[in-house]
């Protein structure tokens, strides 16, 4: 590289290292204004501001794009309707951020419901029993940071994998939060998989979301579209022969939240009877797609999920394709 070359690269960088302070900064200080409010109204004043500003921030053009992708049935009124409101959704989940503990009340002794519902108790009381490791899958829908909490309520230990965000601050502070209120965390990144099947080898069950774009992933399809998905959870399935659960977090008005167990599902197998990897991505996706079509406005809609350059990569189809 020529020393002119260098120069702008260490430029580049350095603009982006600038960026990315000044955006943690201006995050770091409306999450300490939110702070000293009463979790509801602060909760509900971010929902409400973005609710305002996302319809105009340069995301919201990969929004709509995905929904006209995802919906083609439903007219511009529409998606723009789902996006204000995903936005807002987008709103109350930062905010809850500051107030997990809070937020969490969730007893299985308790004779009343109190913020949050839990649909499935007896089996996280079963997979509890059994003392068997599992993995547990879930999508970006309503506050899914709440379902680590509630295994843990449980007395299940689950070992989670996460995207941490491109911006390094926020990454830093995100963890941290996490890291406060749940059990163990995997980043997303070179040696995901080793950790998770360390988790597995030793006992522990595992958490995986499932709906995020993976450029050298298995191709199928999510609302009838080609799209790559990470095919670790069928992989991690099909070695350890644990059972596979599907969980999600849905908002309820009011601030309050139903989190859903459902049965664990058979994953596809092929003639050999191992696990079927393509298969059972394609199962993942479309379990994700109901989830969605059920709550439309709850799904992170800003997530590239349908971004073309990794259909198109031959590198993927090589890659993937190794057991």
């Amino acid at each position: 590289m020529s020393p002119a070359k260098l120069w702008l690269l260490k430029l580049s960088q350095r603009a982006k290292r600038a960026r990315y302070a000044v955006e943690a900064a201006f995050a770091f200080g409306v999450l300490a204004l939110l702070k000293p409010l009463p979790a509801d109204a602060a909760i509900s004043t971010l929902a409400a501001v973005l609710r305002r500003i996302g319809p105009f921030l340069p995301r919201q053009k990969v929004v709509l794009d995905n929904l006209a992708h995802a919906m083609p049935e439903l007219d511009e009124a529409e998606r723009r309707a789902i996006a204000r409101s995903m936005w807002e959704n987008l709103g109350r989940q930062v905010a809850e951020y500051v107030f997990l503990d809070q937020l969490f009340d969730y007893d299985p002794d308790a004779a009343t419901v109190g913020r949050i519902e839990v649909s499935g108790r007896e089996l996280f009381q079963r997979i509890h029993a059994t003392g068997e490791p599992a993995i547990f899958f879930t999508g970006h829908t309503g506050n899914f940071e709440l379902l680590p909490i509630c295994a843990a309520t449980f007395d299940l230990e689950v070992t989670a994998l996460f995207r941490p965000p491109n911006n390094p601050y926020v990454a830093r502070r995100v963890l941290a939060a996490r890291t406060t209120t749940m059990g163990a965390l995997v980043p997303s990144k070179t040696g995901a998989a080793a950790g998770l099947a360390k988790a597995l080898q030793d006992g522990a069950s595992v958490g995986v979301l499932v709906d995020q774009k993976f450029r050298r992933g298995r191709l199928g399809t999510f609302f009838g579209q080609p799209v790559r998905t990470n095919p670790l959870l069928p992989k991690l399935a099909r070695q350890f022969e644990c059972p596979v659960y599907p969980a999600r977090c849905v908002r309820l008005p009011g601030n309050r939240f139903r989190l859903e167990l459902e049965e664990a599902v058979e994953l596809p197998r092929g003639e050999d009877g191992r696990i079927d990897v393509d298969a059972s991505c394609q199962m993942l996706n479309d379990i994700v797609e109901r989830w969605v079509r059920d709550y439309p406005d709850q799904w992170m809609w800003l997530h590239r999920r349908w971004d073309p350059t990794s259909l198109v990569d031959p590198r993927a189809d090589a890659a993937s394709q190794k057991a």
